[in-house]
């Protein structure tokens, strides 16, 4: 696919960004870019910093979600807003979520750029093209990982049961845009099927690519 070409590049950093589907393993690539030198940031960890305490975006979520989302603390109780956001009224948590989010992102891009014009960096991020973001990017690398996996994944990082990890997992992708579909309309695609070794060698022919480009930028 051709690189997007977006207002700044040629004089900044190169944007990527990189998603998928839920249980996908975004984190575990994104670590491995990390690794060979990219500046990675989460857009769940923008998410959940904006949604503590004190922040304009905690005060609008539990205004619309009401205050059994909240622990006894009076933090978000992410679970919880989870189940009460999946699948009816996931528009509207993100109506209320994204714009903040998307704003710190080209905060710290921008902030990166600026400290280092050569870089390259990477946003991860589950819902690129539901929030309609992809065209803020140069490019877009999409993860994909068999639905089994997915399972099993998930199941262990919350603790659950099989059967409902698997329900879960069923219920939060019909909320998206299929994996298919993401896949379709990346510029890379990393199938991370649980063997790393594997994994990483699609990482480095993307990080080689990705290098490439940054120095093109600058000629």
């Amino acid at each position: 696919m051709e690189t997007r070409f977006i207002q700044g590049w040629g004089l900044s950093l190169l944007k990527v960004a990189l998603t998928g589907g839920i249980a996908t393993g975004k984190s575990t690539i994104g670590e491995m870019f990390a690794k060979r030198g990219a500046h990675v940031i989460q857009a769940d960890r923008i998410a959940h910093e904006l949604m503590s305490p004190g922040h304009e975006v905690y005060n609008q979520v539990v205004a619309h979600f009401g205050g059994e989302i909240l622990n006894n603390d009076g933090t978000i109780n992410r679970p919880r807003l989870a189940s009460a956001a999946f699948p009816d009224k996931i528009q509207d948590l993100n109506k209320l979520v994204h714009p903040a989010v998307l704003d710190y992102q080209d905060r710290w891009m921008d902030k990166i750029g600026e400290e280092d014009p050569n870089a390259v960096a990477i946003v991860e991020a589950a819902l690129i093209f539901e929030a309609k973001g992809e065209k803020r990017f140069n490019k877009i690398i999409v993860v994909r990982t068999p639905f089994e996996t997915k399972v099993a994944r998930f199941a262990q990082r919350m603790n659950l049961k099989h059967a409902e990890a698997r329900m879960e997992v069923m219920r939060r992708m019909a909320a998206q845009i299929s994996e298919e579909e993401k896949a379709r309309r990346a510029d890379y695609v990393i199938d991370n099927n649980g063997v790393l070794d594997h994994s990483e060698e699609q990482v480095q022919k993307v990080w080689e690519d990705l290098v490439e480009m940054a120095k093109m930028a600058r000629v």
